[in-house]
């Protein structure tokens, strides 16, 4: 908040990133047996469940660090009243994921997608109107929807990212829908703590509620996101990318020759 979005410092770290990033799938590419083949991201399932995981995470990232300083620094809760007051969402999350591996087992990650990034959309929205004076019951409701995206989303994320990749690959690509939750959840505390401390005029208790806005906007959006990576991902021509990825991918492995006794 010091610097600025445009201080010199701000941007080389910016232009580091990217430098580096670029780097790296160039590297990658060009090893036998690299350690992120980017050729894995032709598979639409799979580079939607990764830029799911992130965007899912990184809403509920967002989401636990901004209720925690409104619970504790805006309302004056102990941290025992403000984890009582996210034990309900918790729980909803723990049903959410168990309803969604069983829909996910029957009818495919279609629904648990829609359900989960629609969930959290309507947690984000309703979340945009928080004021001081909101009950304990309103808050729990709300709370509880968003619960349930984050909750349903897990079990999509992990089968799309496995769907349709080559068998030696299935752990790989689970290993990176896993990171990639890590890196939505940093991403998701970094960007609404960002984004509160440029629109903090003034002492947090104050100026949390006005300040926060944009912030709940964002997880939203962010829902909104899950949703429309669930309806594509799962569509058939995504699924035709994922056949086709393992086909070309199992083509250019090179072949172990077979041992002789």
């Amino acid at each position: 908040p010091q610097f600025g979005w445009h201080a010199p410092a701000i941007i080389a770290l910016f232009a580091v990133a990217a430098v580096a990033f670029a780097v790296f799938v160039i590297f990658e590419a060009r090893r036998q047996e690299p350690v992120l083949d980017p050729r894995l991201f032709r598979s639409a399932p799979f580079a939607g469940a990764v830029l799911t995981a992130i965007a899912a995470f990184a809403a509920l990232g967002g989401f636990l660090f901004l209720t925690t300083l409104y619970l504790q620094d805006v309302r004056r809760l102990s941290p025992l009243d403000a984890g009582l007051h996210l034990a309900p969402m918790a729980a909803v999350m723990a049903v959410g994921a168990v309803a969604s591996s069983r829909i996910l087992a029957r009818w495919g990650g279609r629904i648990p997608m829609i359900v989960s990034g629609a969930a959290m959309a309507l947690g984000g929205l309703l979340l945009s109107g928080l004021t001081l004076s909101w009950s304990t019951p309103h808050l729990i409701g709300v709370f509880a929807i968003f619960g349930l995206g984050a909750g349903a989303v897990n079990a999509p994320i992990t089968q799309a990212a496995v769907s349709g990749m080559p068998a030696a690959q299935a752990g790989v690509a689970s290993g990176i829908a896993s990171t990639s939750r890590q890196v939505g959840t940093s991403l998701g505390v970094a960007i609404t703590g960002s984004i509160l401390a440029a629109n903090l005029h003034g002492p947090l208790p104050a100026r949390f509620v006005p300040a926060s806005h944009a912030d709940w906007f964002l997880l939203a959006a962010c829902g909104i996101a899950v949703l429309v990576l669930g309806l594509v991902s799962t569509s058939r021509w995504a699924l035709n990318t994922a056949n086709h990825t393992a086909a070309r991918y199992e083509a250019t492995e090179p072949k172990t020759p077979a041992m002789t006794h």
